[in-house]
């Protein structure tokens, strides 16, 4: 009986910890210890995206003395946007950076309306809402739609995007026939195809030779992003039209079963390593927006200011038709009103 009795104990002293080892693997953590792996999809070195991961970076290490360890990849485990949010679902990738256009492809299309053009009047309109409770409701969204496989850690800014071509924009008639690099499906590929413009999928790393080659005519993005490529220096892209159309949101996701898993401790500090890393990016892109639109300039860039009220004209009717079929008519109105 004694015997009996000792094998039944050691069956469950084994049981124990089995479980516990199931638990350390499943927080990817060794002794008290995780590994975060944290990507974006730039290379550049001083993109405000590094600035941000860099960030995090230090404070999660500095907060968990060690025991937090963050690996950060700019561009080397995937520079295509849908590569790093599919890493971030199967588990291969915990921290990633994602813009609302990628996000669709996981069956949340409601995040797609922070990227309608012309949804936010300013940077201080942009910030109301994604620190407020739209933001809040969107980053819960996200979860949920995503069964957890996602968790908003914080949004980040990615500058203002304006047009850049072979030719300036006084109106918007001179937008007709023109081939743009831009996303060709959705509520931004319907904005600038309503203007007559031609939408075209060429990758962003191959898009300076496209700029180059006349490939196409022209694209869209905020100087600190383009300028860092040089398209501003190609027969293509010399020619910037400040359209403001965007005041661009992306989302610092982490990977929501891994982080359930961690321990509170270690969840605190990523949140608040997270909290400093879009104190930093954002700051990093206000500022590069300024300077790279000085270097453009330096390096030969023409750069003019448009009336911008014809555009947000054509805009409009859209976003509020794109609203009423992603069903977030409700959001739309929260964002308006938070002017």
């Amino acid at each position: 009986m004694r015997n009996k009795r000792s094998f039944l104990i050691l069956i469950v002293i084994a049981a124990i910890l089995t479980l516990a080892g199931c638990a350390n693997e499943a927080s990817g953590s060794e002794d008290g210890k995780i590994k975060i792996i944290a990507a974006h999809n730039q290379t550049a070195p001083e993109n405000p995206y590094q600035t941000g991961m860099l960030k995090f970076k230090e404070v999660a290490e500095e907060l968990s003395n060690g025991t937090i360890e963050v690996e950060v990849h700019a561009g080397t485990i995937g520079t295509e946007e849908s590569e790093l949010v599919e890493k971030l679902e199967l588990g291969a990738a915990d921290v990633v950076l994602a813009s609302p256009g990628f996000m669709t492809q996981t069956g949340i299309r409601e995040v797609d309306l922070f990227s309608a053009p012309y949804l936010f009047k300013d940077y201080d309109h942009w910030l109301n809402v994604v620190d407020g409770e739209v933001g809040q409701q969107m980053g819960e969204l996200i979860n949920e739609k995503s069964n957890n496989s996602f968790k908003l850690l914080g949004y980040w800014s990615a500058g203002v995007r304006h047009f850049y071509g072979k030719k300036p924009i006084e109106s918007t008639e001179d937008l007709k026939g023109v081939s743009i690099r831009t996303q060709t499906s959705g509520v931004i590929g319907d904005f600038w195809k309503e203007l007559g413009a031609i939408p075209s999928s060429i990758s962003w790393g191959e898009l300076y030779q496209g700029l180059q080659q006349d490939v196409v005519d022209s694209s869209e993005n905020a100087y600190p992003f383009f300028v860092q490529q040089s398209h501003h220096a190609t027969p293509n892209g010399k020619f910037i039209t400040e359209t403001a159309h965007d005041f661009t949101t992306r989302f610092l996701l982490i990977n929501g079963e891994k982080f359930d898993n961690y321990s509170q401790e270690h969840q605190d500090i990523i949140m608040k390593a997270a909290e400093a890393s879009v104190k930093a990016e954002r700051e990093a892109t206000n500022q590069q927006d300024v300077d790279y639109k000085e270097k453009a300039i330096e390096e030969g860039a023409t750069v003019n200011e448009i009336d911008r009220q014809p555009f947000i004209d054509i805009a409009t009717p859209i976003i509020d038709e794109f609203a009423k079929e992603i069903e977030v008519e409700d959001l739309l109105e929260q964002i308006r009103a938070a002017e």
